[in-house]
């Protein structure tokens, strides 16, 4: 390289970033010896921002906008300050570009089931899994808490540590919502925007923020996915009785529209001896039988009602739920009374316990309060 292209290179320096990767977090600007020039033109584009390292220390921020590095009360020194040195600056710099975009489709999960209690169901195991979105909040401080002097950053880099917050403070949050099993579906957008916030000062010393979080799917175990299934099913199919009658009906009807098979031959010959019939006609002293008119089938029974769980109100605090029984018991320990206020889904506003018909019942076995003296 000759003289005049070793001085074009001196006072020509353009320093900038572009990316296409959608998972670079943090780039140095690679610079011979790491020497930033007097009069230089750095660029920052949207979603960007420049930080200068000078001799080892964060010197600033630059944010989008184009800068002349011209000034002597820069902490930048350039080569052209120091000819005495060869063009050979005694002091270096370092620009790293760090993206500010938002960084989507960030996957979190449960890796293990988060035990919950649950009102209807009991002790239950969920598993839940969602997305969220991640951005540098403090350029500064990301680069000097995670990035240190890596000259790449990528998301993969960062993403296991934050999935580790997420997911510890999302099963912390679905154990301790008290959301039923079967309404948490109706819920997942609160729940999200309760897991975010409980994660926003953890990632801020981070330097990094979440401004989307999701909460896609809440799942049981799968054997209790199939009782549920189950329990489902029953309450569609109704009566038993009826169901099994039709089914019945049904194989019958496809059988016999199968005349030429041994099946449909079988079935043919077993609905005609149940009618008193044989294969080629009346059976000798088979009594022909009248058809009777058929009998209606008695209503099904009504489904059992709804067990409600109370919320009790004690010296101003609400605790519960709790369900019949177990108030019955707290009435025996003396942690519940006539007079404690009560509410339950449904109910208008506070009551007291014994002016609540389902309640009252519990204090039957109790004598009432002695007479005033």
């Amino acid at each position: 390289m000759g003289i005049l292209d070793f001085l074009s290179g001196q006072f020509i320096d353009v320093i900038h970033w572009t990316d296409d990767s959608r998972d670079t977090m943090v780039w140095r600007f690679e610079r011979e010896g790491h020497e930033i020039k007097y009069g230089a033109k750095l660029t920052v584009r949207e979603g960007q921002a420049a930080v200068f390292v000078h001799e080892g220390q964060l010197a600033d921020v630059f944010k989008p906008g184009l800068y002349m590095l011209e000034t002597n009360n820069m902490p930048i020194m350039t080569s052209l300050q120091h000819w005495d040195h060869g063009f050979r600056s005694p002091f270096k710099s370092e620009v790293y570009f760090v993206n500010t975009t938002r960084i989507t489709n960030q996957k979190w999960g449960t890796k293990n089931p988060v035990m919950c209690r649950d009102p209807e169901f009991g002790p239950v195991r969920l598993r839940a899994f969602g997305s969220y979105a991640m951005r540098v909040k403090d350029p500064a401080l990301f680069l000097r808490e995670i990035v240190g002097t890596d000259g790449e950053f990528t998301t993969q880099e960062i993403s296991y540590q934050i999935r580790n917050i997420v997911v510890q403070e999302a099963s912390r949050v679905l154990a301790g919502s008290g959301i039923p099993v079967l309404d948490m579906a109706a819920n997942t957008g609160d729940l999200g925007k309760v897991v975010r916030e409980a994660i926003t000062p953890v990632i801020a010393q981070y330097g990094l923020e979440i401004p989307e979080f999701y909460v896609e799917n809440i799942s049981l175990p799968d054997a209790v996915e199939r009782a549920l299934d189950k329990r489902t099913s029953m309450g569609i199919v109704g009566d038993l009785n009826r169901f099994g009658q039709y089914s019945a009906a049904e194989a019958m009807t496809t059988a016999a529209a199968n005349p030429s098979g041994t099946m449909g031959a079988g079935m043919g010959f077993g609905m005609g001896m149940v009618a008193g019939q044989g294969p080629w006609g009346p059976m000798p002293g088979a009594q022909q039988q009248q058809p009777q008119p058929p009998q209606a089938a008695p209503p099904p029974p009504p489904p059992p009602p709804a067990e409600h769980v109370w919320h009790l109100a004690v010296n101003g605090e609400v605790t519960g739920p709790f369900s019949k029984a177990r108030l019955g018991r707290m009435v025996t320990e003396g942690g519940f009374g006539r007079d404690t206020h009560v509410w339950t889904a449904g109910q208008d506003g506070w009551k007291r316990a014994e002016d609540v018909d389902e309640l009252a019942q519990l204090f039957t076995v109790m004598p009432p309060p002695p007479p005033a003296p």
